[in-house]
């Protein structure tokens, strides 16, 4: 019985032994696989940063505005003064700048008739001469052209200042001398007289009637 039983405790040690190996072979067998299971490593999500982008601003130069164009400084057109016009005028009268008998100021007429009428007066033939401009209607033979101040003196003062020539133009108002076409006519209304005009921006005798 004893060796009986010993056997039977010896079989029992041998199967607990048995299941002990085989406990442990098992929990072996699991700790491999535990250990053969391949971590994979977290991904790594890589977030690329893409770098932030930087706007450009282009920097416009600002608009000029209305205010800013306006406030440009525009030169002012200079304006003459009446006075500064008269005295102009004046100049280019006394220069001789008259366009025609109709711009000459009664001033200057009534100064020029006088002149004529002074050479007249004293049959000063080389002052009436000087006054003509030439070529110059003469009513003489006929009527006759001078073409210059020499043909004239070469007429002599008699020829030139007859009696009714001088008395017209002795009688002759300077003060009431009126502009026409033909010019500024110096008698008493007879059919004798000076004829005087604008001639090339100048007073002169263009001719002479009897």
């Amino acid at each position: 019985m004893k060796k009986l039983a010993i056997l039977a405790l010896t079989g029992m040690m041998v199967m607990a032994a048995a299941c002990g190996v085989g406990t442990e072979e098992e929990t072996q067998a699991t700790e491999t696989v535990v250990e053969s299971v391949v971590e994979t490593p977290a991904e790594t999500t890589v977030e690329s940063e893409a770098p932030a982008e930087e706007t450009v601003e282009s920097e416009t130069p600002a608009e000029t505005t209305e205010a800013e164009t306006a406030s440009e400084e525009v030169p002012a057109p200079v304006e003459t003064e009446p006075a500064a016009e008269a005295a102009e005028q004046e100049t280019e009268q006394s220069a001789g700048g008259y366009e025609d008998n109709f711009s000459v100021d009664a001033e200057a007429v009534k100064a020029f008739a006088g002149e004529v009428k002074a050479a007249v007066a004293a049959k000063d033939l080389e002052a009436f001469a000087d006054l003509a401009s030439y070529p110059v209607y003469i009513d003489l033979d006929g009527g006759t052209v001078l073409e210059s101040r020499d043909e004239m003196i070469a007429l002599g003062a008699d020829a030139v200042f007859t009696e009714q020539l001088m008395a017209s133009v002795a009688a002759a108002d300077e003060n009431a001398l009126s502009p026409s076409m033909a010019g500024f006519s110096l008698s008493d209304g007879s059919t004798s007289n000076v004829i005087f005009g604008v001639v090339d921006g100048e007073l002169a005798i263009t001719g002479i009637n009897y």
